[in-house]
């Protein structure tokens, strides 16, 4: 018997992702939320539930440590999806990706005129993709947290971030003038896997689907 690993983060996705593993068979048989453990047991004994960081649930899939994973677009851009077949989405841990400025800022203004713009993200590919895209000259500034902390204090003119309700960036004094892309969550699989387990797999994303549905 093969085991199948499912690659994915805890927090809001993990939350969202529950009901459907419950769905689809897989409930873990202990909470990954309280547990230490990375590699946490299911309900099926050919499958696991393997905990990782959001940012690296591609990375464990595209290499084969997952066969299967739970990711969210916003991450699977910056990625490139390498290796990894898409064939779901699942409907879950929905936001947007938008770009964000202090309230008076003339950001149309600016690229219209074409200003080069100081930008504050922590997904820097889909950043410079959506202003080359644009023609505007951008230079990017790497931030891992407090996003809406760069134009107040001049880091940055702007940032790209995900907004769910807005209330984080209306409580800074920020607004959206930007979506660059509706976000939810993935099911993703690696594709030598889909080839070589597709007995065992197929399966499980024909029940993902139905769980969806």
């Amino acid at each position: 018997m093969q085991i199948i690993g499912i690659a994915l983060s805890k927090g809001r996705i993990l939350e969202e992702a529950a009901p459907l593993l419950a769905r689809v068979g897989l409930m873990p048989r202990e909470d990954p939320e309280r547990s230490r453990k990375l590699v946490i047991a299911t309900e099926r004994r050919d499958v696991r539930l393997i905990v990782v960081r959001a940012s690296d649930a591609p990375t464990y899939v595209q290499y084969g440590a997952a066969a299967l994973g739970i990711a969210g677009h916003d991450v699977l851009a910056e990625h490139g999806g390498a290796g990894l077949y898409q064939p779901l989405d699942l409907g879950i841990a929905r936001c947007r990706m938008v770009v964000a400025v202090q309230k008076g800022f003339d950001y149309k203004g600016a690229v219209r005129q074409g200003a080069r713009l100081r930008v504050a993200t922590k997904y820097v590919q889909t950043t410079r993709a959506h202003f080359a895209a644009k023609g505007v000259h951008v230079d990017l500034i790497r931030l891992y947290g407090s996003m809406e902390l760069a134009p107040l204090v001049g880091l940055a003119d702007a940032i790209v971030d995900l907004v769910s309700s807005g209330q984080t960036l209306k409580a800074n004094g920020l607004s959206a003038v930007e979506e660059i892309m509706p976000v939810s969550a993935r099911l993703i699989v690696n594709q030598a896997a889909l080839k070589t387990k597709r007995a065992q797999l197929q399966p499980l994303i024909d029940a993902f689907a139905r769980a969806v549905a």
